[in-house]
């Protein structure tokens, strides 16, 4: 709920204090400054939402906000929409595969509009619910349907994971790196081929180890971080010294691996910036991480439909929009900045062309 109580409270002591100088016989010039400051105030205290009644609904996958990374993304451009575009937002989330068609049943009943869809686990349900309310624009992060009031919102995984694994060549004393993903299927995929090729692209004699968690289906995939840092030990223990990791909460056990491997060991982080989820012992081994802008995408979605324009279709968000990138935070990458952002123009441009598949 927006409040502005201090304002409010600001214009009407200034509104008192004119009304006690009138009675005591100020002159009318003092009286007459007080009244400018009064009306001032009160101008200031007018709450820039009032009058407004957008609502954005906010579906969460099993991890829901707090989860570090694909959620907590979608959390913030949810945020950034309730400050700066004036959305009350209610969010809900699938803690089970039973939860999606209620809670996109409940956020579509409720009036908001768009309603964002987080996750490609989302199909299947979304078509339903997205045909019985035709007047109601739906979101849908990592889908793909085509209905004239759903927007699908894409991302190009690879070409960030590309600028990772180039960032995890340059960076790597052994030679030998790793990647673990959640579930195997063609959207992780796209992480582990992007991460493949950059790194390929620095030494094409790199070692790159490739895991996946769970099959395609197998949610825990996503919140197993005893299994990713299990594996994440054993290569670290075999000579990797780099780890990057597509699997949401799992990733997790990655970088308390790193840590526990000790120096010279790194974990890399996705769609957030997982450096600020980070213990401070954590930091210190988090080289980089790909950062997928799901906030931009549903900001910019919240924003779309404020304009109106409740129309479908489609949107990449890439390299060239800044839809997916890397972070720098800690300073790591530092040295090699140049050279990735060299790499960045390149793909930007068509002269690299990433793979979508290892």
């Amino acid at each position: 709920m927006r409040k502005h109580k201090g304002l409010k409270s600001a214009a009407l002591a200034l509104a008192a204090f004119a009304l006690i100088a009138s009675a005591c016989g100020s002159d009318d010039e003092a009286v007459d400054e007080v009244t400018e400051d009064t009306e001032a105030a009160t101008e200031e205290a007018t709450d820039p939402c009032e009058g407004t009644d957008l609502k954005l609904g906010l579906a969460f996958d099993t991890g829901g906000r707090g989860d570090g990374t694909f959620n907590d993304s979608a959390a913030r451009g949810a945020d950034q929409a309730a400050t700066e575009l004036c959305y009350t937002v209610q969010e809900l989330e699938a803690t089970t595969d039973d939860d999606r068609k209620p809670n996109l049943e409940a956020l579509s009943g409720a009036g908001n509009n768009p309603v964002i869809v987080v996750g490609f686990a989302f199909g299947g349900v979304i078509e339903e619910i997205a045909a019985a309310n035709p007047d109601t624009v739906y979101g849908w992060v990592d889908g793909y349907l085509d209905l004239p009031n759903v927007k699908t919102l894409t991302f190009a995984e690879h070409e960030g994971s590309f600028l990772v694994g180039a960032a995890a060549a340059l960076k790597s004393a052994t030679g030998t790196i790793g990647f673990i993903g959640g579930q195997e299927i063609d959207l992780i995929k796209k992480f582990e081929a992007g991460y493949i090729a950059g790194a390929k692209a620095i030494n094409p004699d790199i070692v790159v180890k490739s895991q996946y968690l769970g099959a395609a289906g197998d949610n825990a995939a996503w919140g197993s971080p005893d299994k990713a840092k299990e594996i994440a030990l054993a290569w670290y223990k075999d000579g990797a010294d780099i780890v990057y990791t597509a699997a949401g909460g799992s990733g997790r056990g990655t970088i308390e691996a790193a840590v526990e491997a000790g120096e010279g060991k790194w974990a890399i982080g996705v769609d957030s910036d997982e450096y600020f989820v980070d213990t401070d012992e954590q930091k210190k081994h988090r080289l980089t991480s790909m950062l997928k802008r799901v906030d931009n995408a549903v900001y910019l979605t919240a924003q779309a439909v404020k304009d109106g324009d409740l129309s479908g279709g489609f949107k990449v968000f890439d390299l060239s929009t800044d839809g997916v990138g890397y972070a720098t935070t800690g300073g790591y990458l530092d040295d090699v900045v140049d050279q990735l952002e060299d790499l960045k123009a390149k793909v930007i441009s068509g002269e690299i062309v990433v793979p979508t598949q290892p």
